[in-house]
């Protein structure tokens, strides 16, 4: 995948990402015991967050003035594209996916020296993990619908409501919270409040699993949780915009993942056809199996040709909205399509659980859902595509 990507710097991170997870990663899984659905214990995350800072993969998305490699973002898509297509089951905490800078994405900016000191840094060196806090029971995919507020007292904040299936939450030592700070306006003055999870008032709870079996979200909730407004990141009022400008490259950013995901449940569909032997041969030879197996390596082909010029355009500086939405919403459903093919190549093998097939295909239905579910993708194509119709005199 990402042939394309021919610097040799780049090639040699992916070289070495890849030894490090055959090396040491996977072997570390076995070791311990670690399935995909095996919660994970905190000292072990700390322990891959670390060895992935010193290695330089932990970071690598960042600006080289903050301890990165400055990588384009078709750059980050090869490496999360191997990472998932690796099987490997810390896969996601090598990039920091679920707890490290790419969490805090181009809102890093926006942090004041002490915000960089005391909460950012510790995450660059992969000794914190950070969660983005935004959706709510009632407010998905309305973000401007939260209800969580942060009311100013003095120079505190005082902090009540509750966030929602927030992914990281239950290995994150901070958050970064979506709260209303101004309920008078119109429409509510939304800010970013960086919040330690350690502080009285503040409970993580993990009272549910999602299909994919992997205990990676939680809710959160705050009943009158006190931080100094010091912790507002980016400006009072200005959360919602900081929210949304990381949200266009984080739609594109999952795609290669899936992508990973749906290439590692087609070359097992590729093996598994020919070895089945089914009335006297392998199942490769039924014109029906091909079929499938050739609609799944064009529509992967398809996906990864759209992640990669959607990349090379983020990397231009192009107005992402419609772009990112549309690769969002074709990459999640044609990549699940390729799993089901592979269930159903693998017969009783891909429905039982725990197997890599059937397990990419709950992981994937789930795609379709997160950041941003495929309804609302079409709801930003069709603004997109019909706005300059809608201006034009009838």
């Amino acid at each position: 995948m990402f042939d394309h990507l021919t610097d040799p710097a780049l090639v040699d991170l992916r070289a070495r990402m890849r030894r490090y997870v055959e090396e040491e990663l996977v072997p570390l899984e076995r070791e311990l015991g670690l399935d995909a659905e095996a919660p994970w214990p905190r000292e072990v995350l700390q322990g891959v967050w670390r060895r992935s800072s010193e290695l330089g993969f932990y970071q690598a998305c960042l600006p080289v003035a903050l301890g990165g490699q400055g990588l384009s973002i078709a750059a980050q898509c090869a490496l999360k594209a191997d990472l998932a297509a690796s099987g490997a089951v810390l896969a996601p905490h090598v990039l920091g996916d679920l707890g490290g800078p790419p969490r805090v994405g181009n809102m890093l900016k926006y942090a004041t020296p002490d915000q960089l000191e005391r909460y950012f840094k510790p995450v660059i060196r992969g000794e914190k993990s950070v969660c983005f806090a935004l959706t709510e029971l009632h407010s998905g995919s309305d973000a401007q619908s939260i209800t969580t507020s942060a009311v100013a007292d003095g120079d505190m904040l005082r902090i009540d409501g509750g966030k929602h299936y927030i992914s990281g939450a239950p290995f994150a030592d901070f958050a970064i919270v979506m709260c209303v700070t101004d309920a008078g306006a119109s429409p509510p003055a939304i800010s970013a409040v960086l919040v330690d999870l350690d502080l009285p008032g503040v409970k993580v709870s993990q009272d549910y699993v999602p299909m994919s079996g992997q205990h990676i979200d939680a809710d959160i909730t705050f009943t009158d949780v006190r931080v100094p407004r010091a912790n507002i990141l980016g400006g009072e009022g200005n959360g919602f915009k900081l929210g949304m400008s990381r949200i266009n490259v984080n739609r594109l950013l999952h795609c290669p993942s899936m992508l990973g995901l749906a290439m590692r449940a087609y070359r097992s569909s590729l093996q598994y056809a020919g070895q089945r032997r089914q009335f006297g041969g392998p199942i490769a030879r039924f014109q029906a199996i091909q079929h499938m197996l050739a609609d799944m390596a064009a529509a992967l082909w398809a996906c990864e040709s759209m992640i990669a010029q959607t990349a090379a355009l983020a990397d231009a500086g192009a107005d992402l909205r419609m772009k990112a939405a549309a690769c969002k919403l074709f990459v999640s459903e044609r990549c699940f399509e390729v799993a089901d093919k592979a269930v159903q190549i693998h017969g009783n093998v891909g429905v039982t659980r725990g197997h890599p097939v059937e397990q990419a295909f709950r992981k994937l239905r789930m795609f379709r859902v997160f950041t941003g579910t495929s309804e609302i993708q079409r709801n930003t194509i069709a603004r997109a595509i019909l706005q300059p119709a809608q201006g034009e005199p009838s």
